[in-house]
């Protein structure tokens, strides 16, 4: 896709939120949700940027049950060390390119003594794709088509490794072919799994499934209805979708209005293919 200013603009580098590496995981998470955000930039004392930690990290660094307790994890347990940066006077192509070849959703945006600038993500170059006139694209021509699902009745922890394992950021909810609802990695905040299932249960004998590294055999039995919470006790229902014929502006204008980076995309109800923020800049990475 062909931008009419493919500079990286000021207004495209956003300042970055930080925290160390010894930061508790636990107050990291409150961070993220205080500035809604779902990544960190981890600085030295020198203020310079050492790593990253998105929500994913946290996630898989505390999947499965039996990892070691939430409250002594640090961020530079889970934290990205390989740094990935661009610098101020490098096109958004350049930077969707990065983003393609490195699998990430953010880079970091150095001065030229390599202290910090901002950061770009993804989202900001949605953003700049939608306030730039571009030649017309269709959904269908983009969309991914071959979308991992999952069915309201399957486990939480079910649907939390088909995430994982599959590494995605979001999976539709089917019945009967039809889109019911969408789970997204947000779902999965650390914190909020053991605060709900300890509102059904006892939590000292939560905190020995959840903390132990070798869970009694006799707790995970007497916890079993706790262990089989389903996809649709989380899914955010009846999610707005897109359908294959409508232009990527549509796409993009939807994903800032409703604030989420993915749309599954439906014909006659039935899902078809799934576009998300990721599709749309590895479109303008083609053209770097």
């Amino acid at each position: 896709m062909l931008l009419k200013n493919p500079g990286l603009r000021s207004s495209l580098i956003k300042k970055a939120i930080t925290v160390t590496p010894h930061v508790g995981v636990l107050d990291a998470i409150e961070i993220m949700q205080k500035f809604r955000i779902s990544r960190l930039v981890v600085i030295d004392k020198s203020y310079k940027p050492v790593g990253i930690i998105t929500e994913k990290d946290i996630l898989r660094s505390i999947f499965p049950i039996g990892a070691k307790p939430l409250g002594s994890i640090t961020v530079q347990d889970c934290m990205s060390k390989n740094l990935i940066t661009a610098k101020k006077q490098d096109s958004v192509y350049k930077c969707a390119r990065m983003m393609k070849e490195n699998n990430i959703s953010s880079l970091v945006i150095l001065e030229d003594d390599k202290s910090l600038e901002g950061i770009v993500t993804k989202t900001d170059l949605v953003f700049n794709f939608l306030v730039q006139e571009t030649e017309h694209l269709k959904i269908s021509k983009i969309m991914t088509t071959d979308v991992v699902t999952v069915s309201p009745q399957d486990s939480l922890y079910l649907v939390e490794s088909i995430l994982i394992n599959n590494k995605i950021s979001r999976v539709p909810v089917i019945r009967n072919e039809k889109l019911v609802g969408i789970i997204t990695f947000r779902d999965f905040i650390p914190v909020r799994i053991p605060n709900r299932l300890g509102t059904f249960t006892d939590p000292n004998e939560l905190m020995d499934v959840w903390y132990s590294r070798t869970p009694n055999k006799y707790n995970v039995n007497q916890l079993n209805y706790v262990l089989t919470f389903r996809a649709e006790d989380i899914m955010t229902k009846n999610p707005v979708t897109i359908e294959p014929s409508d232009d990527i502006s549509i796409a993009a204008l939807l994903m800032y209005r409703y604030d989420i980076s993915g749309l599954p995309v439906v014909r006659q109800s039935k899902l078809v293919g799934i576009i998300t923020k990721s599709d749309i800049v590895f479109s303008l990475a083609a053209e770097a």
